[in-house]
């Protein structure tokens, strides 16, 4: 045995370099993540981060279909009850078994979380009427409204550890802290790492904003141990110093390089790339219904976004096509609808979004602003593919048309806390489908939102249409897929005929990498080490 070990140490001595360093995965990030809090804000590149880190009941691959994770199994008893088997053997990072109690926990905190953006996972969990653990690995759900997608939903929403918080019997009672006796967990917890004890593949070592975040391998996860010891996500917002640094050497894999530098990446043979279409939809949201909106200056005073024919004039406007080909440089859709087409929910054969300014002025004089209005756009300037610069072509097309715009562009870390407290007029804004139906926008955005949030919870623009909200509202709660998919359709006309939503273009994800590596590109834009893996040799 003493000769064995010796031999093997001797051995991982005389390694190549390459095979060494090849232990610490070096990842340049497009968006830096804003918080290791799981329940913080749900945002991709939060969400991404997330799953390194903690698992979820259900897991979704790279084309968003679903597979079991801490539970091992599911099923819906036709109406609002679902049975989730929990998976048996799995230890938190800190060696801790993991149990029902655990998930019921998480539910809690979602709804007791008070450092989180806006409602961020408590639309999932508001609709719960209770949560039953019949024994340490089943978890039984009744939703007060059937939910159709509520493993698809679940997949989202990371499970802490009980263990976090002083507590007593934990139960999924809200009026009653839910057994917690001490104070619920904050983002701040997390960020400095106290927190961060979960069950996925790594552990966190150390997350420095506006730096890096360092992770390291969890001895005790329960799936297959990653090839990496340790992985480096180093934000770099501009694709610029990205492809810089592939080039040089100084990180391994990046996120979204600009689609103009594709061809150089192509005919170097130290480096691949892949692209895969995303459902994510670019679009604008417009503030509909306050009658002075703050970043809206007309003659007579009034806020012309509540004007229909003002919101189809800015559609007839922009023109798509021209941003999907000199802004994006191809890899990116057009997007007529609020998911590409042939997805469930979809129109089959949606009508082009046209572009035409003659039109577009024609309009505005109708609605008695001939001589145009003035307008602020705001937008990130680190979060979407060119975001910056697609806000300002928008801001050059409407402008042509009459109505003098402004851009104004901030990092996400401001944006977001800004528009949730709807402090825009009109808003660049992103959102990828979360379950793969339409129902993941047409339930968030434009709902007027009820009383628990589990809808409408990102109508920042004060949207609303009754029939658009009975329709929705017989949507998700379909459990037929036939009936759904035709309610969600007609969901989908509602709200593209009133121009409160803009649609722009669908973005496509795009990855580069040293060519000793393989990536697979994921349709929800999820940059995860544990989706890179070095080439066989």
């Amino acid at each position: 045995m003493r000769q064995s070990l010796f031999a093997a140490a001797f051995a991982a001595l005389c390694l190549p370099a390459t095979a060494v360093s090849a232990q610490t995965l070096r990842i340049a990030l497009a968006s830096e993540p804003t918080a290791v809090d799981p329940h913080y804000h749900d945002l991709t590149p939060n969400n991404a981060l997330a799953q390194h880190i903690f698992d979820s009941l259900v897991s979704q691959d790279e084309q968003q279909k679903l597979h079991p994770s801490l539970a091992s199994s599911w099923e819906n008893d036709g109406k609002n009850r679902w049975t989730f088997k929990l998976r048996q053997g799995v230890k938190f990072s800190n060696g801790k078994p993991f149990t029902a109690e655990d998930v019921v926990f998480t539910f809690c905190r979602t709804l007791k979380n008070e450092t989180k953006v806006s409602d961020s996972f408590a639309d999932v969990t508001g609709n719960f009427a209770s949560v039953e653990t019949p024994d340490p690995q089943t978890l039984v759900i009744s939703t007060t409204n059937p939910e159709p997608l509520l493993p698809n939903l679940l997949s989202a929403l990371s499970i802490l550890s009980a263990g976090i918080v002083e507590h007593g019997p934990i139960s999924y009672d809200v009026a009653k802290n839910c057994g917690v006796t001490g104070p619920w967990p904050t983002v701040s917890g997390f960020n400095d790492g106290t927190l961060a004890i979960g069950t996925g593949p790594y552990k966190l070592k150390s997350y420095v904003r506006g730096s890096a975040i360092e992770l390291e391998r969890n001895p005790t996860y329960w799936g297959k141990a990653e090839p990496w010891a340790s992985v480096r996500l180093l934000p770099v917002s501009n694709a610029g110093p990205r492809l810089a640094g592939l080039l040089a050497g100084d990180y391994d894999v990046i996120e979204n390089p600009a689609a103009r530098d594709l061809g150089r990446i192509r005919g170097d043979k130290r480096f691949g790339h892949v692209v895969t279409p995303s459902t994510r939809v670019i679009y604008l949201q417009l503030d509909v219904a306050r009658d002075q909106s703050p970043f809206v200056k007309s003659e007579d005073g009034k806020n012309p976004l509540k004007d229909p024919r003002v919101r189809q004039a800015m559609s007839l406007a922009i023109d798509r096509d021209a941003i999907v080909k000199r802004i994006m440089d191809g890899a990116a859709e057009p997007a007529y609808q609020y998911l590409p087409t042939g997805m469930f929910g979809t129109q089959p054969n949606p009508p082009k979004l046209a572009y035409d300014p003659a039109a577009a002025k024609k309009l505005l004089a109708e609605a008695g602003y001939a001589k145009g209005f003035q307008l602020t756009v705001a937008t990130t300037n680190d979060r979407y593919i060119n975001d910056s610069q697609i806000t300002q072509a928008v801001a050059q097309y409407l402008t042509q048309v009459g109505i003098k715009t402004e851009v104004d562009a901030m990092t996400r870390a401001i944006y977001f806390p800004r528009r949730a407290k709807k402090e825009f007029s009109v808003a660049l804004g992103g959102w990828g489908s979360a379950t793969g139906e339409a129902a993941s926008f047409l339930r968030q955005w434009p709902p007027t939102p009820n009383e628990a949030k589990t809808i409408g919870g990102s109508n920042y623009g004060g949207y609303k249409n009754e029939q658009f909200d009975k329709v929705i509202r017989e949507a998700i709660t379909t459990l037929d897929d036939a009936k759904r998919a035709a309610l969600l359709q007609e969901a989908g006309k509602l709200v593209l005929a009133d121009n409160a939503f803009i649609p722009l273009h669908f973005e496509s994800g795009i990855w580069a990498f040293k060519s000793d590596l393989t990536v697979a590109g994921r349709a929800d834009q999820f940059m995860l080490a544990m989706s890179v893996k070095p080439v066989a040799k």
